[in-house]
């Protein structure tokens, strides 16, 4: 059951589900997850329970990332229908959940004890 319904979400997600995939393979990905993971281990909070907040952690970067393109390709604002079928100009809802993702974010970073660690990574996201 839990296979077909993979399948079935896949499909229906489509390119948010390509995107999600590119998002992964990235360095910057890579190195933020390793990163979390060995400050965990340091620290000896290498736990199931703390890493699964470091897979809930990279969920939220993939959305975040996500949002960021959204907003790249279509803008602040973005045009829309109005509800009597008129085109109206509306700002960009992904504007406000990368805000929202960022925040979340920071806060289980402060959780988890983690820092951010210096260096720099070249992203090589592409759709």
């Amino acid at each position: 059951m839990e296979k077909i319904n993979r399948k079935k979400e896949r499909k229906m997600n489509g390119k948010t589900s390509k995107t999600s995939r590119n998002i992964k393979l990235t360095k910057n990905y890579k190195a933020i997850k390793n990163s979390m993971l060995e400050q965990l281990e340091r620290s000896g909070n290498d736990t199931p329970y703390f890493k699964d907040l470091v897979d809930d952690y990279m969920k939220m970067y993939e959305t975040k990332e996500m949002c960021s393109k959204d907003i790249e390709e279509r803008g602040i604002n973005i045009k829309s229908t109005g509800s009597q079928g008129q085109e109206i100009v509306k700002k960009n809802d992904s504007i406000d959940m990368m805000l929202k993702t960022n925040q979340q974010m920071i806060k289980l970073l402060d959780m988890l004890n983690i820092k951010i660690e210096t260096g720099e990574v070249v992203d090589d996201f592409t759709l």
